[in-house]
């Protein structure tokens, strides 16, 4: 468990933090070298879509012995000096992949990007609803344990009910 957090702490450092900062350091220099910027691009390009692929394959090879310390050696190989494995892979696996299905990328993004505004307001909409209902429910008990009538059944405040528009009806049990 301890060695675990270790590795996954060193991935964070070693494969982020690390890379994250050369690549502001190539970006902020005086006169920044585009083959330095080119390759940190690269870099985040490959761990961009490692990332993601990961978040789904995780759980199918997580389990295998020395994972995290595989990962490990793989992204120090995609920055270290002496390997350069970003330039290696990004040159003859990623582009040819990138470049071959990159209109059909394109155009799902594009799809992606025009439906995420209605996702959106469909999210607001739904979310500022219950939170409404949620608020008007906390309020009435508040307003009725204030009035000691915990104990009775209350009667609706047609000021909050006119406010809950998806609301289930209320049942009023009435006694004789």
């Amino acid at each position: 468990m301890l060695g675990e957090f270790v590795t996954w702490s060193l991935v964070l450092l070693l494969g982020y933090v690390y890379p994250a900062f050369e690549c502001f350091r190539a970006i902020e220099r005086k006169e920044p070298k585009v083959e330095q910027l080119l390759f940190w691009c690269r870099y985040w390009v490959i761990m961009g879509l490692l990332t993601a692929l990961e978040r789904f394959g995780d759980m199918f090879v997580s389990w295998l012995p020395m994972y995290g310390e595989v990962k490990l050696a793989f992204v120090i190989y995609l920055w270290h000096p002496k390997t350069e494995g970003a330039r290696h892979i990004y040159r003859e696996f990623f582009f040819p992949w990138l470049a071959k299905h990159e209109p059909h990328i394109n155009r799902k993004l594009q799809e992606a990007r025009a439906k995420s505004g209605d996702l959106i307001l469909f999210y607001v909409k739904n979310f500022t609803e219950k939170g409404q209902s949620l608020a008007f429910d906390a309020l009435q008990y508040v307003i009725r344990r204030a009035s000691g009538a915990s104990h009775s059944q209350p009667k609706p405040d047609p000021a909050i009910d006119r406010y809950r528009k998806k609301s289930k009806p209320r049942r009023n049990v009435s006694s004789k």
